[in-house]
């Protein structure tokens, strides 16, 4: 019987290889049709969302959005703090919603300087007809204040008149995040002011619409695939940059940017307002505090005005400035007039007021008395 089976042992085994081999040849004919069925399903696509029309609220009231007593902006029904991820995984809506916030913003604070601060507008250029315009605000007493005047300067970016950082507006409270504090103190204590306006460069008007050809005038109806394949490529990636998966992603309108006569940048508006109002203002002292960039635009003004802002400025106070004296290639007399201790001063934040003292101890050694002093810590 043992040797019956031994014998047949062999047999057997070939049996089941040859089993096995029919069985993975028809795993392999399946192979295929399963592969083609799967290509048809992009999973990319499956996880895709859609991404909601920019269309945002107008007004702090269609946000449901307000300023609490304390300047803090708080939602009006649940009394939290703003939320930025209003959607979740829809991180280019998300920034949308909160530019368009930041626009309301922008507004508002303007609308404070000139209900509450008693402020007015001065539109750039002074002789403007029928072009792009800024502005810059003035206090009542900015041009005539025979003793003193205080001039403010943001950094770049989104920030306008009045304004130090959309950010701190947003999310902590609006003395932080914008100069109502300095100018309601200098006012207090008889200064004039005057409110720089420096990232208001240019006018943002929408291309017309126009159609695509179906190719370039420019390339090769033959190109080579593989050329075609590197610049689709190239053009991809730009894209998905650009734009985040989304299943429908919003287009952006295109625009053409028609720069403010003589104000197309920071260091053009500085130097327009020193030539047109600081220059002819009546004030024998002048104070400047300067933020950030327009630090690095208030060392350009010296630049080009050295002697009559050397002549006129008292004290300056640059916060976190960007400014680099010898990459702006300053002259000897500036270098040295800016390292005085008691006419300039560095400091590394404006937040909570934390550069205040400094700015006293800045300011006070130029002044009559200390009657003169704005800038007090309490």
């Amino acid at each position: 019987m043992l040797c019956h089976l031994c014998a047949a042992t062999p047999a057997l085994y070939l049996l089941c290889i040859t089993m096995a081999q029919v069985a993975g040849q028809e795993e392999r004919e399946k192979t295929p049709a399963l592969k083609d069925l799967l290509s048809g399903i992009d999973l990319d696509e499956l996880m895709k969302k859609d991404e909601p029309p920019f269309i945002f609220p107008k007004t702090l009231e269609e946000f449901e959005y307000a300023f609490n007593e304390y300047g803090q902006l708080r939602h009006i029904r649940t009394g939290e703090p703003f939320v930025f991820n209003a959607r979740e995984d829809l991180h280019r809506w998300n920034q949308k919603r909160y530019e368009a916030l930041g626009e309301i913003i922008t507004q508002y604070v303007y609308e404070l300087l000139e209900k509450e601060c008693n402020m007015t507008k001065a539109i750039l250029p002074v002789d403007a007809e029928d072009e792009p315009t800024s502005f810059i605000y003035l206090s009542p007493d900015a041009m005539s204040n025979p003793s003193k005047l205080l001039v403010l300067v943001q950094g770049s970016g989104v920030v306008r008149a009045g304004q130090w950082a959309r950010r701190l507006i947003i999310n902590q409270d609006l003395n932080s995040g914008t100069q109502i504090p300095f100018i309601n103190r200098a006012m207090e204590e008889g200064y004039g002011v005057l409110v720089l306006n420096p990232n208001e460069n240019y006018l943002e008007v929408e291309k017309p619409a126009k159609s695509s050809p179906l190719y370039s005038h420019t390339e090769p109806l033959d190109e080579p695939a593989e050329k075609k394949e590197r610049k689709d490529d190239k053009d991809g990636k730009k894209k998905r940059e650009f734009y985040e998966k989304y299943r429908n992603p919003q287009k952006e309108a295109e625009t053409d940017r028609i720069p403010i006569r003589e104000n197309g940048s920071s260091e053009e508006h500085v130097l327009y307002v020193w030539d047109h109002f600081v220059s002819k203002a009546k004030a024998s002292n002048v104070f400047v505090v300067a933020h950030s960039y327009g630090g690095l635009s208030f060392v350009e003004l010296m630049n080009h005005r050295e002697m009559q802002v050397k002549s006129k400025v008292c004290a300056v106070a640059l916060t976190d400035s960007s400014h680099n004296i010898w990459l702006q290639e300053t002259s000897k007399g500036t270098q040295d007039w800016m390292m005085e201790p008691p006419r300039f001063l560095w400091c590394m934040s404006m937040n909570n007021w934390d550069c205040y003292p400094l700015l006293v101890a800045a300011f006070s050694p130029l002044l009559h008395s200390p009657a003169d002093i704005f800038l007090q810590t309490d």
